[in-house]
């Protein structure tokens, strides 16, 4: 091939790849395709896996009872109840007696006496789920799982810890805020932020698809996260809040610089006449506690509660999740209700 040739192949090469994104833009101005990229609810790790069946990662047979919510607006929720392996060592010969699979009424199962009457057990919700993503949609799903927990369940909010990752953070806040904002507000434990983003506008400029691959959002529809996370702070009339923010320098989906910023507005809105971002910095440096391999730690006492946030050096996007820095943070959020 002449020199001339190989320009050409490689001119026509940049300018398939422009038309080709130029593609891809127009297509996520479809609500379907945005949903779906925001989202990703079709890329799943469990194909040919039955999310009823929780011994298919290691959980012990019966500590996991699948049971389903309905919605309000007409979905129905799959989610998980886990037992702590304390309790669940306690109670093991009584719950392997009970049958196995989705719980046809989760009241009427060990698991859920346990639940209501273990002040120490805990709920975790998640699988396969009907419907379609949406922001009105999963705020809905948060407000009915969180219904169903102090209702159904129970279980008074000063024993939840509203705990989250990536989108889901958007989620969790979202909650605080409508049951924080209600005329008798409804105020949780403690909130534990994994992996959060600043606002759409910035995720979409900064996030990378495996790590890799970058998304350009051209229509911004989600709420901004920092308006409910301010609003959350400055309408809480209670006696505390408990805030921790958790992020990886080697998150390489949504960079850990998003967590600097959620720190800052969280402490803004709890400052008497405000805070920048350059006074917020110094005075982190001045009270940053070091550990050294393990990141580092700032911690913010407002009028009425503790915001935290803890960077680690490792644990990228996704695995930190299982690290446990983050069960500590969990604990703390318990433990703050108590304080």
């Amino acid at each position: 091939m002449s020199g001339t040739g190989l320009l050409q192949s490689v001119a026509y090469a940049i300018v398939a790849s422009k038309g080709f994104y130029a593609l891809f833009l127009g297509v996520l101005t479809i609500p379907f395709f945005q949903n779906q990229v925001i989202y990703l609810s079709s890329v799943t790790l469990t194909w040919f896996q039955d999310v009823t069946v929780p011994e298919q990662w290691g959980f012990l047979h019966n500590q996991v009872t699948p049971f389903t919510l309905r919605t309000s607006d007409g979905e129905t929720l799959h989610a998980w109840h886990i037992l702590p392996l304390g309790l669940y060592q306690e109670h093991e010969e009584e719950l392997l007696a009970e049958p196995a699979g989705v719980a046809e009424d989760f009241r009427e199962t060990l698991g859920f006496k346990l639940l209501r009457d273990d002040p120490d057990s805990l709920l975790r919700g998640f699988g396969s789920s009907s419907g379609s993503p949406s922001e009105e949609g999963l705020l809905i799903d948060a407000i009915t799982l969180a219904e169903w927990a102090m209702e159904e369940a129970g279980i008074p909010p000063s024993r939840i810890v509203l705990f989250s990752q990536s989108i889901g953070t958007a989620v969790s806040v979202a909650l605080a805020h409508h049951m924080a904002t209600k005329p008798e507000p409804v105020l949780f434990s403690g909130m534990v932020l994994v992996a959060p983003f600043v606002d759409v506008e910035l995720l979409t400029a900064t996030y990378r698809v495996a790590g890799i691959i970058p998304i350009l959002d051209p229509i911004a529809r989600f709420p901004r996260l920092l308006a409910y996370l301010n609003s959350f702070i400055l309408s809480n009339e209670g006696p505390k809040y408990h805030v921790n923010i958790i992020h990886a320098e080697d998150d390489y989906d949504i960079p850990w610089t998003h967590s600097e910023q959620v720190f800052w507005h969280a402490v803004n809105a709890s400052t008497t006449g405000g805070i920048t971002f350059g006074e917020l910095e110094k005075k982190k440096a001045a009270s940053r506690s070091t550990r050294g391999a393990g990141g580092w730690v700032v911690e913010h006492s407002g009028g009425r509660g503790l915001i935290r946030e803890e960077i680690t050096k490792y644990g990228l996007h996704d695995r930190i999740m299982s690290y446990p820095v983050v069960s500590a943070a969990v604990l703390r959020g318990f433990e703050s209700s108590v304080a």
